[in-house]
């Protein structure tokens, strides 16, 4: 029987986003990561060369999820809260791209995949240029910048709704943050 490379590349990957969003790159090992994907510790060296690259391997995967599946759609600042209580949605989902982006943020450093990302950032930007016209580029880029951070924020912070709030109330966030981005685009574009 063949080796299914591709199939036991997921696991490792799927193993992987889990051990890294709970425990963060210094935490994460990589005999848990092995245990976990059912294969030995050498797949690991052997797909991805090591911890670090297995680490960007899996955020890379988390990230190519994010924006490219949700399109803004319509037009004016209704289709900003639009596009945020979706993302919001998202991360509510898939908490694991919030968490590991902020681990990246304070054990590696550098983002992973930068020039990707900066790709997909710019095609959302121009989406929402698009949908509000007369926002400039550096207004898109606040606004989603905005939409992205809070949305995360919920996911990988937890606690401080807890604290501030004494509940953590989705949906009751989820309209925070459309709210937000509503009146945020509308100021963007000097939208009475």
């Amino acid at each position: 029987m063949a080796w299914d490379t591709e199939a036991t590349r997921e696991r490792l990957l799927d193993a992987a986003i889990r051990e890294f969003s709970e425990r963060g790159f210094s935490g994460a090992r990589i005999d848990q990561i092995s245990k976990t994907s059912g294969t030995n510790r050498e797949r690991i060296y052997f797909y991805f060369g090591g911890k670090v690259q297995l680490f960007e391997a899996a955020l890379s995967r988390q990230l190519a999820t994010s924006l490219e599946g949700l399109p803004v759609l319509g037009s004016g600042p209704e289709a900003a809260a639009d596009f945020a209580g979706r993302y919001f949605d998202f991360s509510v989902t898939q908490p694991a791209l919030a968490r590991l982006t902020s681990w990246e943020g304070l054990e590696r450093g550098t983002p992973v995949d930068a020039e990707r990302r900066a790709l997909r950032a710019a095609g959302k930007v121009n989406e929402l240029r698009q949908a509000l016209p007369g926002v400039d580029q550096q207004a898109a880029e606040e606004l989603l910048l905005t939409i992205v951070t809070l949305c995360h924020a919920w996911a990988s912070s937890p606690n401080v709704s807890a604290v501030i709030a004494g509940t953590q109330n989705t949906a009751r966030r989820r309209a925070s943050i459309t709210r937000t981005a509503e009146l945020l685009a509308r100021d963007a574009g000097n939208i009475a």
